[in-house]
């Protein structure tokens, strides 16, 4: 097998049952048997985030512009900054997206369960609350 260039993928905007605000994303890369790696570049606007989400096999988020938050359920919040790598494991609820005064760039990365899974790769939740964004 060979080396053989991936389809450009056009941008989409996210979902309004799994963003808050405005999110774009581009899927570059969706693997194939044996791999089910997944690759998203994602953009949020300023204050844009995601709801609340989890992973059957976790996500990690590598931010390439702009200033953003991710934060697991009960766990500190964390700022993200160019450059920054985070990975959330496997099952566990987080939310990630762009301050309020911000854009927030990052690739997205993570792997499809096993075939003979019938777990969804995402499970989307609530929405965050105005308690918890914005962050104080």
């Amino acid at each position: 097998m060979s080396t053989k260039k991936q389809p450009t993928a056009p941008t989409v905007k996210g979902p309004a049952e799994w963003f808050t605000g405005d999110v774009y994303f581009n899927a570059y890369y969706r693997g194939e048997e044996p791999s089910r790696l997944r690759l998203n570049l994602v953009r949020f606007t300023p204050g844009a985030h995601t709801a609340w989400h989890r992973h059957a096999v976790g996500q990690t988020l590598h931010v390439t512009e702009g200033l953003g938050y991710v934060q697991s359920r009960g766990e500190e919040l964390i700022e993200l900054h160019p450059g920054d790598t985070v990975y959330t494991p496997a099952g566990e609820w987080h939310w990630h997206g762009a301050t309020a005064d911000n854009f927030m760039c990052h690739l997205a990365m993570w792997e499809a369960p096993a075939p003979e899974s019938d777990e969804p790769e995402t499970t989307w939740g609530d929405k965050l609350t105005s308690e918890e964004y914005p962050p104080s």
